[in-house]
């Protein structure tokens, strides 16, 4: 992710979690950043690849991108928007 035009603040990795707590682990991350801050979230694919950046923007936040790691997982990048 070293090309990226922005600075990754935090990471949490929810590859060891299931539905819905893949958001759950996303969300908390997020609640602990400030407005603006930028987090990195591990997801494996299917599932939790599909649902968490749809409930990230339906909270509010700004999904910047999703790398496919080639490995069946996923980084979804996301940037806090105020409360």
């Amino acid at each position: 992710m070293a090309d990226l035009p922005y600075t990754i603040d935090a990471e949490v990795d929810a590859t060891d979690v299931v539905c819905p707590v893949t958001f759950v682990k996303a969300k908390v991350a997020l609640e602990e950043l400030d407005d603006g801050q930028i987090l990195a979230v591990r997801l494996n694919d299917g599932e939790p690849v599909q649902n968490v950046p749809r409930s990230v923007k339906d909270e509010g936040h700004q999904v910047l991108k999703l790398v496919d790691n080639g490995d069946g997982t996923y980084n979804l990048i996301v940037r806090k928007v105020g409360d």
